[in-house]
């Protein structure tokens, strides 16, 4: 009986310390992510500085709960949306910084700022996360605020949505959030 006991106690330990392994490697893996966009060095005491920063911020944040691994965005049918999405939200924002461009140098074109209100099917962290930087990103949206509760985004728009008025968000942020459904899982 003493056996088993140490059996079933072990087999439930051994379970945490290999989720908590996983949970570092993952968040190792982002934080190691983050730092070569950050510095993008080559040198390797850079880069082993790096790591280590990686490494210690991942075992101090590993005990806040689960963290999607970076290496799922390999996987075949991840890596096509990822794909997919970084070039239509490229093409955004190249289109964005054109039209701006053209309103600051022909004063003829007025701007219709305002604040919108846009409804969102995002629902996790990281889809809502992705929605409002990207989105962000394509100039003449600003994420504002976030109502998780309505499933509601607000915008800070320089261009007020004026083809779509019963449907602004398909203006703002609908067309890059089918895009995200794939790369999170929808």
């Amino acid at each position: 009986m003493p056996a088993t006991a140490r059996k079933g106690a072990a087999g439930p330990a051994r379970i945490r310390a290999a989720s908590v392994i996983r949970r570092v490697a993952a968040l190792t893996g982002w934080a190691y992510l983050a730092w070569l966009l950050l510095t993008w060095t080559r040198t390797l005491e850079q880069q082993l500085a790096g790591l280590a920063l990686a490494l210690a911020l991942a075992v101090l944040l590993a005990p806040l709960g689960d963290v999607a691994a970076p290496w799922r965005l390999l996987e075949r049918r991840r890596l096509l949306a990822v794909a997919r999405l970084a070039a239509v939200s490229f093409g955004r924002i190249v289109m964005a910084n054109i039209d701006l461009a053209r309103r600051v140098w022909s004063p003829s074109r007025p701007l219709h700022t305002a604040m919108v209100i846009v409804p969102t099917t995002q629902r996790t962290d990281g889809g809502l996360t992705a929605t409002g930087l990207i989105t962000s990103l394509i100039v003449g949206n600003q994420v504002v605020d976030v109502d998780r509760r309505r499933h509601e985004l607000q915008y800070h728009v320089i261009d007020a949505p004026h083809g779509n008025r019963k449907h602004p968000e398909e203006d703002i942020n609908a067309p890059i959030e089918r895009l995200i459904d794939p790369v999170v899982g929808r």
